[in-house]
Parts: C-alpha cells; sequence; structure tokens
C-alpha cells in the first residue's frame, strides 16, 4: 500500500476531495439501500458492498489513468470515437424495458451480471475529442466549412444516437461542447450557427417522434410531462419525486436527523442515485449539504488551478473540458432535488449509487490528474537543472 502511496502523482488536493466525497458517500448510500433491498430484494449490507467495489474499480481506474501521459489521450480520443459509436448502436438495439418504460441507456457486460451506460462514456471521449480538435486548430484561420467534418459531425453522431433515450445527457454534453469550443476560441457566429442547428435538429426530432410515437414508447411523453410539471406542477410521477425530496430537505433543517435517520428514503423513488442530495440533508442537514457544495467548489477551482498551470493549449483543455462537466453535473442534481430544474436523471458524482458513473467520474478525474502531473514533473526537472547550476552560481559569485 505504501508503493501505492509513493507512486500517487498529480494534484494532491484533488485526491484528497475525490477521497473525501468517496468516504462520504458510503453513508447516505448505505442508510438508501434499505430502500433498495424493499424494491430488489437482498439485504443492505450487499450494496454497501457493491457500492464499495464501484468505488474500488473506479479509484483503480483513476490511478491507472492518471500513470498515462496525457499527451497519448489526442491519439485515443480519436480511436475511441468509432467504439462509442458503435456502442451507443448496440446499445439503442439491445434497448431494455423497464417497467413499461424505453430504458435502453445500458448495455449488458457479457459473462457478468452488469450493465454499463454508454452515454457516460460517450461524454469523456467527446470532450477528450474536441479538445484535441481544438488546440489542432488553435491559432489558425478557420472557416466554418473546414469544421464541420472533422469536429461537428462526429458530435452530432454521437448526441443523435443518445437522445432517443436520454434527453438530459444529450444536451449536457451538446452544452458541454459550446462551452469548450467557446474557451479554445472558436469564432463566435460559426458557435451561434452552431446552437441554430441543434435547435432545430432537437425541433424536427421531436415533430418526427409526435408523427411516429411508436418508435420511442413512452419517453417524449416522459419529458414532456417533466418540463409541464416544472412549470406548472402536476399529478406524475416527477412530481410526487419532487415532493418527497422537499419534505426530506425540510425535514433535515440544520444538522439533520443523524445517519439513517431519513424517512423518505422509504418514499423516495432512486433515494440512493438521483435524489441521494435530498437524503444527505434530511440525515445531515443544512451543514452536510453545504460541505457537498464546498467540495465541488474546491474541486472547480483545483481544477481551473491545473488546466491554467498546463503546458499545453492541449492540456488545458482537456482538463476543461473533463473536468468542467462533473461540476455542471453536481450542480444539475442539487437543483433537481430543490426543484429549481426539471427532473433529469442525473447522478451526484462520487456519491451517488451505480458503478458507471463512479468509474467514468474516476476516468475523468484520472485524466486531470495525468496532466498535473506531468506539470510537476517539468517543475521536477526544473529543480533538478537548478541544483546542478548552483554551484557553478555560488564560485561565479565568489570570483
Amino acid at each position: 500500500m505504501q508503493q501505492v502511496f509513493n507512486n500517487i502523482k498529480g494534484d494532491r488536493l484533488i485526491w484528497a476531495i475525490a477521497a473525501l466525497l468517496a468516504i462520504f458517500s458510503f453513508l447516505p448510500v448505505y442508510s438508501a439501500a434499505s430502500n433498495l433491498v424493499n424494491i430488489g430484494g437482498g439485504n443492505t449490507f450487499s450494496y454497501f458492498i457493491k457500492h464499495f467495489m464501484h468505488l474500488f474499480l473506479g479509484f483503480s481506474i483513476m490511478y491507472g489513468v492518471h500513470k498515462v501521459p496525457y499527451r497519448y489521450f489526442r491519439g485515443i480520443s480519436m480511436v475511441m470515437i468509432p467504439i462509442v459509436l458503435v456502442l451507443l448502436v448496440v446499445t439503442i438495439l439491445q434497448g431494455t424495458t423497464i417497467e413499461g418504460a424505453n430504458a435502453s441507456r445500458w448495455i449488458r457486460i457479457p459473462f457478468v451480471n452488469m450493465s454499463f451506460q454508454t452515454s457516460t462514456l460517450a461524454s469523456v471521449v467527446i470532450m477528450m475529442y474536441v479538445a484535441r480538435y481544438m488546440s489542432k486548430i488553435k491559432d489558425k484561420k478557420l472557416s466554418f466549412k473546414e469544421s464541420i467534418l472533422p469536429l461537428w459531425i462526429p458530435v452530432f453522431l454521437i448526441l443523435i444516437l443518445i437522445l432517443p433515450s436520454n434527453l438530459s445527457t444529450t444536451a449536457l454534453i451538446f452544452l458541454m461542447v459550446i462551452t469548450l469550443v467557446f474557451l479554445g476560441g472558436y469564432p463566435i457566429r460559426y458557435l451561434l450557427a452552431m446552437l441554430g442547428v441543434g435547435l432545430i435538429a432537437l425541433l424536427l426530432f421531436i415533430t418526427v417522434m409526435k408523427a411516429f410515437p411508436n418508435l420511442m414508447d413512452d419517453r417524449l411523453d416522459t419529458w414532456e410531462s417533466r418540463i409541464e410539471n416544472f412549470f406548472d406542477g402536476g399529478d406524475s410521477e416527477g412530481d410526487y419525486q419532487i415532493e418527497r425530496a422537499k419534505i426530506a430537505i425540510a425535514s433535515g433543517k440544520i444538522i439533520g436527523l443523524g445517519p439513517g435517520g431519513s424517512k423518505q428514503k422509504n418514499f423516495l423513488p432512486q433515494s440512493s442515485s438521483d435524489f441521494i442530495f435530498a437524503i444527505i440533508i434530511e440525515e445531515y442537514g443544512l451543514v452536510g449539504g453545504l460541505f457537498l457544495m464546498v467540495m465541488y467548489m474546491w474541486l472547480l477551482f483545483r481544477i481551473v488551478i491545473v488546466a491554467q498551470k498546463s503546458d499545453t493549449i492541449f492540456g488545458k483543455l482537456l482538463v476543461l473540458g473533463v473536468g468542467i462537466p462533473i461540476i455542471f453535473q453536481a450542480i444539475i442534481n442539487m437543483a433537481v432535488a430543490v426543484e429549481l430544474f426539471p427532473v433529469t436523471g442525473q447522478t451526484l458524482p462520487l456519491i451517488s449509487s451505480g458503478g458507471t458513473s463512479i468509474w467514468m467520474t474516476c476516468l475523468a478525474i484520472g485524466i486531470i490528474l495525468s496532466v498535473s502531473a506531468k506539470r510537476e514533473e517539468i517543475k521536477e526537472k526544473e529543480n533538478e537543472e537548478g541544483n546542478e547550476q548552483n554551484p557553478l552560481e555560488i564560485l561565479s559569485e565568489t570570483i
């Protein structure tokens, strides 16, 4: 174990933040597991062990990825784009139905009793790819036509394949891509044009789905009801979830009901994943909620620091591309729980149960740490060179 700690590189504070969030997650996940037992059977300790294994594998991914020189992610993103496209197509074809609703977001992994949400992998890969492209064209005069094939076609292909089953993830990825290309210096007029194209494509998709409602089962109705209930209120499952979440938050007050004291976990669907923030506030009060907010803002601060200190444009954009979505996803999850945003199904990074979310968050953090580790390596070399020159400097000063 000591050997592992000695080999840890990169920003130590990011390691600490990730570890604190992971350790804290055990308490609310274990508490909310009683609801999972009522739904799926088993016992609470088995869900605790399952969450531990997800985190263990996630941190193993983080450790392994952070040892990879970040320049390799240029080529990896190119290789992974066609692989992700194939996985998304297979996911759609393999699509499952949960309680009568379309839930074709997961792909079953052969030979093991596990499923994997391919859209989360796609989100990390596409941000790596966009960072590579934007660093490649930096300071070059670019025409709109030249960027369509290498940049926007892969982005829209991935978004089109994710959209039928997951509107919120599609919107989040598109927003993050727009943010990254803006930070990368993409011309504003071209950016506005792509925003228009994205909006037109979404309206066209909705029109087709309304014309042929059997193509997507009830997903379009679900989207409409969630948005309508957010603005007008209603009597749907989404409204029920929000009401239960607000009851949980109101019950928590300042210091909460204590670990395991949540009552709404027995009534709130997805209490260990999508709505775990409400359970945390119910059990740990405003103090627990503020702790999480501070952790994520601290993580954002360190991400910006690592990006600012990176020695290449690709490193800067890569860190921002895979790092900002983590914070944005956390904000969305917390905003949904307090009814500042429609129900989306976005998990709370490193806190919510669920293997895919944890693994892909750890993958993204590992990439950030890889960039940070390279900066440390350069700094160490500079220090070594400085130490080698010190005797000469002392001699010259003596003479």
